[in-house]
Formats: C-alpha cells, sequence, structure tokens
C-alpha cells in the first residue's frame, strides 16, 4: 500500500501541489501503537508546497487519499502526520496473496550481485569456543538473508593454520607430551580426545611454560641481575622502573604489564616457537609433517563441531597458502612505492595522511603478518570468483581497526573492489565470571556448551511430556532441535554490535523472547492444523476483522520489508525480533477466540488461514536463523 499511495501521489501532484514531486519528498512511516492507524504519512514536507499550516495540508490530503486510493477506510491528521486506517477488506487481500506466494518476502534467485561471506575462520591451536558461536551463526545467519532477498551468495571460512600461535601448540607437544608404554606421544587416536581440544590443550601448556619463565627473568631484574639480557631490553626495564615512582596504582599496573611483555621476550620457548615459525616458512621436512598432522587432528575435531551446529561452507581458504600471495603483493607494493622498508628490513606503510598509523606488513626476518596473509586472501577469492560483488568479513569488534587498514591498503594497491567490502563486527560474549581467555584456558568449550543445552532441553522437553509416539531417535533429534536451535537464536536476537552475557539457562526457555518460545509456537500451529483437518481455501471472505486479526495480517505483511532490513543492516536480530513480536500477536490470538471449535465455518476458515501464515512465516524466519521449526514439542 505504501508504494501505491506513492505511486498515486506522483501522479497527482499537478493536480495537488500545482507540481511536479519527488519520490524523496514521499516520507512513510509505521504508525505508533498508541494512535489509530496502519500507515503514517509525513506531512511536514508537503506544507510548503501548499502555502498553508501542517493541520490545513493534512487535511488537503486526507480528503485526496480517502477519495482516490482504493483500499483506504479514512485518514486522521494528527499534528503534521497523515495517519492511514485501511479496510478489512485490504487486509484480507494481503492475507490471500501471501497464502498464494508460499515464498512471500523472498526476492527472485540470483537477482543482486554474487556476494561472499566469511566467517568462522578459526585458528588450528584450539577447539571452537563460545566466541566462536556468536561469530558462526551470525555469519551464516547473515548468509542466509542476503540469499533470501536475492543475492547469490558464497559462504567461506579462511582457516588460520600458520602463524607463531600454531608453532606455540607445536613445540609445546613436542616438549611437554607424554609418551607411553608404546614410545608413542598423545594422539587423539591414543587418548580419545578430540584432535582440536588436543592441540588446544597444548596451547595452554605453552602459556603456562611461558608464564613461569617470564616470572623467573622479572625476577632476576628486580635483583639486579640482567645477564643474558641484550643492553637496549636493560635500558628499557631500568627506564620503565624508574618511570613508576610517583605514578598511580593503576598506572603503575600498565608498566608492569609492559615489563612483563619485554621478559616474555626474553624466554627461551618464545624464541624456540619464532624460530619453529621461520623454519616452516622454509619448509622445513620436519616441521612442516608435524604442523601437517596436529592440523589434520584439528580438521577432523572441527567437522564434528560444525556438523552439530548444522553449518557447513562452499568455499575453504587456508592462510598457509594466501600468505605467500600476500608476500608477493606486498613486494610488488614496494616497488610501487606504496610501501617503504626499514633499515632492519622490515616493511611497513605509512597511513598517517589518512588518519591512521605506520603498520607493519613483513616482519624484518621476512615472516608475513596477519595483515600480509589477509591481503593475499582477499586477492585469492576476487580471482577465484570473477563475478564477486563485495566480502563480508564477520570479526569480532576488536579487530574494527585491522580491517580500517586492510580496507585502505587494498584500494592503494589500485583494487576497487576494496570499496564493496564490509566488516561485521560484532561485540564479545562474556559470562558471568567474566571475559574469556583461550591461552589461559577459561574458554566456554563450544561442543561442551552444545552439550549441555541439549541436555537441559530434554530435561525440559521430558518434564513437559507431549513426546508419545516419538521413538528415541525421534525424541533425541527434537532435543538437539530444541537446545541447538535456543542457543542460536540467544546469540542472534542481539543486535551484532552490542556485547552481550550468555546465559544457558534462559537460552532454552520456553517464555520471553527465546527460539524454543518460536518453535512451541510453530508446534503448537501444526497441531491446531492437523486436529481441524485444515485445508488451504482462496476463496476471498467477505467479513469483518478483529483488532488483534488485523494486527496480526499487518505483522505479516512486515515480513518482507524486515527481512530488507536485516539484509541491509547485516542484523539477523531484525529478523528474529520481528517473528517474537508475530508470535506474542498470535498467541493472544489464540488464548482469546475459538479456532477449531469456531461454529461459524466463514470465520473458522480465516482464523485456520491466519494460523496457517503465521506458521509458514515462522517457519521462514527460523530457517533464515539456522533454526529447525518442530511439528511436535
Amino acid at each position: 500500500m505504501e508504494q501505491h499511495i506513492r505511486q498515486a501521489l506522483l501522479k497527482a501532484a499537478p493536480e495537488l501541489f500545482g507540481c511536479a514531486i519527488t519520490d524523496e519528498l514521499i516520507q512513510f512511516q509505521q504508525t505508533r501503537k498508541d494512535v489509530e492507524g496502519d500507515l503514517t504519512l509525513v506531512v511536514f514536507p508537503f506544507v510548503k508546497l501548499l502555502r498553508c499550516s501542517p493541520q490545513a495540508a493534512g487535511d488537503k490530503l486526507k480528503t485526496w487519499i480517502e477519495a482516490n486510493v482504493p483500499g483506504v477506510s479514512h485518514c486522521i491528521v494528527i499534528n503534521g502526520f497523515l495517519n492511514i486506517v485501511l479496510t478489512d477488506a485490504y487486509w484480507l487481500e494481503q492475507l490471500f496473496l501471501m497464502q498464494a506466494q508460499p515464498l512471500y518476502g523472498f526476492a527472485q534467485e540470483n537477482s543482486k550481485p554474487t556476494v561472499m561471506v566469511e566467517y568462522a575462520s578459526p585458528n588450528t591451536n584450539k577447539p571452537l569456543h563460545l566466541g566462536h558461536l556468536r561469530n558462526i551463526f551470525l555469519g551464516a545467519a547473515v548468509a542466509e538473508i542476503l540469499r533470501a532477498v536475492g543475492h547469490k551468495v558464497v559462504r567461506t571460512q579462511v582457516i588460520n593454520d600458520r602463524g607463531i600461535h600454531i608453532c606455540k601448540s607445536m613445540l609445546a607437544w613436542e616438549k611437554f607430551s607424554p609418551v607411553n608404554a608404546r614410545g608413542e606421544r598423545e594422539t587423539p587416536s591414543n587418548t580419545g580426545l578430540k584432535g582440536d581440544k588436543l592441540v588446544g590443550k597444548y596451547y595452554v601448556e605453552f602459556d603456562k611454560a611461558l608464564q613461569k619463565e617470564a616470572k623467573a627473568i622479572m625476577a632476576q631484574w628486580q635483583s639486579g641481575n640482567f645477564s643474558d639480557t641484550p643492553e637496549a631490553v636493560q635500558q628499557a626495564v631500568l627506564n620503565f622502573a624508574q618511570a613508576k615512582q610517583d605514578k598511580d596504582e593503576k598506572a603503575q599496573a600498565a608498566i608492569d604489564d609492559k615489563i612483563k611483555e619485554l621478559a616474555k621476550n626474553q624466554t627461551s620457548i618464545l624464541q624456540e616457537a619464532k624460530q619453529m615459525l621461520v623454519k616452516w616458512e622454509a619448509r622445513d621436512p620436519q616441521v612442516y609433517l608435524l604442523w601437517t598432522t596436529m592440523n589434520g587432528w584439528v580438521y577432523e575435531g572441527f567437522e564434528q563441531t560444525y556438523a552439530q551446529m548444522g553449518v557447513s561452507f562452499d568455499k575453504l581458504y587456508y592462510e598457509s597458502d594466501t600468505f605467500l600471495l600476500g608476500k608477493d603483493q606486498v613486494m610488488e607494493g614496494l616497488k610501487a612505492g606504496v610501501f617503504y622498508q626499514k633499515p632492519d628490513g622490515s616493511v611497513w606503510i605509512d597511513l598517517t595522511a589518512d588518519g591512521l598509523d605506520e603498520k607493519l606488513v613483513l616482519r624484518s626476518d621476512g615472516t608475513a603478518v596477519y595483515m600480509t596473509q589477509d591481503i593475499g586472501t582477499a586477492i585469492d577469492r576476487f580471482k577465484d570468483y570473477p563475478d564477486l560483488h563485495g566480502m563480508v568479513y564477520t570479526v569480532g569488534n576488536e579487530q574494527d581497526y585491522h580491517f580500517k587498514v586492510l580496507f585502505l591498503i587494498l584500494q592503494k594497491l589500485g583494487y576497487t573492489w576494496a570499496n564493496n567490502c564490509f566488516h561485521l563486527s560484532y561485540g564479545m560474549v562474556d559470562l558471568p565470571s567474566g571475559k574469556m581467555k583461550s591461552r589461559e584456558g577459561t574458554v566456554v568449550d563450544a561442543d561442551d556448551l552444545m552439550a549441555e543445552v541439549i541436555e537441559k532441553a530434554n530435561a525440559m522437553t521430558q518434564e513437559r511430556g507431549h513426546l508419545e509416539g516419538l521413538s528415541e531417535a525421534a525424541r533425541h533429534a527434537l532435543y538437539t532441535q530444541i537446545g541447538i536451535g535456543g542457543l542460536k537464536y540467544y546469540l542472534l536476537k542481539v543486535d551484532p554490535k552490542k556485547r552481550m552475557l550468555f546465559n544457558p539457562e534462559e537460552s532454552i526457555d520456553l517464555q520471553g523472547n527465546t527460539g524454543p518460545f518460536l518453535q512451541y509456537a510453530h508446534a503448537r500451529i501444526s497441531t491446531l492444523l492437523e486436529k481441524a483437518s485444515y485445508q488451504p481455501n482462496a476463496i476471498k471472505l467477505a467479513t469483518t476483522l478483529s483488532p488483534v486479526e488485523k494486527e496480526i495480517i499487518k505483522q505479516l505483511s512486515y515480513f518482507e520489508s524486515a527481512l530488507q532490513e536485516a539484509a541491509k543492516g547485516y542484523s539477523p536480530a531484525l529478523l528474529a525480533n520481528y517473528t517474537y513480536e508475530l508470535v506474542k500477536l498470535y498467541n493472544a490470538f489464540y488464548q482469546s477466540v475459538k479456532i477449531v471449535i469456531e461454529p461459524d465455518q466463514e470465520i473458522r476458515q480465516l482464523r485456520l488461514e491466519l494460523s496457517s501464515q503465521v506458521r509458514q512465516t515462522i517457519s521462514k524466519a527460523l530457517s533464515l536463523l539456522g533454526i529447525a521449526a518442530p511439528a511436535r514439542m
């Protein structure tokens, strides 16, 4: 209707305003819930054209729209706004139009440019955790939403399989893994531990050894013993110690942290890890074999976790491949003057003129940094997909600056498609105990968390009953749908930009803005329609709608715009909360009227049609969020 009124006003402008008008002048907004109306037209832009007060302008528009726009019942002028009330016949027509289009709200497939969505992108030195879950569920949902509005979508991840962090796990496994009676070190097969968890265990072990050695070095420094300490480091430590005087407690703690970092860099274990990275980049056979073996363990573990999550990818990229291309680009950019080289051999880019800073792109020893490999990965993707229009990087907001720099470097290298790259920045997930830290082992493991919510869904569902006739396998599938669905919804319903606190108990609650609340509404309607032997009926019904029926149809009609807004803002939260509002409206309707036992067959059929459309919309929305819609609960 909004578009219909817009076109009518544009066509009638010479008659109404004495001149043609532009589309931008016609502004609509949703009507406030405390006043009557289905759609609100902003009157103020027309006041100057009509040379009258806002009230008089509203009255003129009211008279013209009521006389010339079919489907409008009447209009109300309120303080420079025109609230438009639509007829019941119009809303019934909308209901049957939606019923006739199973894919109502979805755009034609591949009608928009190709977009690549990157999510997950884990490191191969630890298992997936709660923070990864928000990333993965967010990226997967955005990919589906973009596909629904017409984009061809390529789902991808770049696996961070190289770098100093990977070498830390490898070195710790070599140094600390116990040897069994058969002379074997720990492996997934002889321990029964998932490969990603085994490798993550040694990442933590590395940090323990690093902290212990750094603590010993700091104790030596405090006693005045600087033997084997480079002169420049010794002077830096003494300068920091001097700077601590007359500082407050917070400033002293910050200086202590800097001294601790200096100590860590002097540890033998970190030096060994750095040497291992140099050997890896030189393709040392022994190091490369260890890297291949341990990464293989991790990949097998990841696959199991992804299967439980219900997510997948169209294309995988590995940093061990793309960093080489990145290094080549850096050298080309160095020749072209985009980058510059310092006396120690390291390569940098100066972005101070762009309001940023100087950024390292290649270390003095020739090894790559994250920026190097991200440059290579981006270029590789556009070579693989020549029709690619843009990329969406699903990465936490701790990397906001990194992506500003990355996109700017790509532009300076001459890649115009960098303008279509978008960083889907999201807030971190906290626990009641605080922030998670992988190296300290204080994370919520993704596998453990998924098992926990499935078990909670099991207990909750069995307590409520309604499982008669379901096999054990069907029951477990239902518990998984509820548990994983609740987990996904809990992490998706919050605006991506916001930091959030996670509570697993709340995620599977049947009350409130939760996944199971929406799933239960779908199951309840499915049971209702089955009990009523519902059959779709496209006959237009001449009946009066109750206020709640009208509100439900109105909310159903917003599905397309909610989907478009979710795609535009890369925010599944908009779709999640749209669906929650729909279910709340339907529940009020379900509690207040007769449906199956309604004696008037015309009214009964209308309410069944309404219920069917609500069920279909819930199913579509949940599917886009990666959540199952059970028929029974």
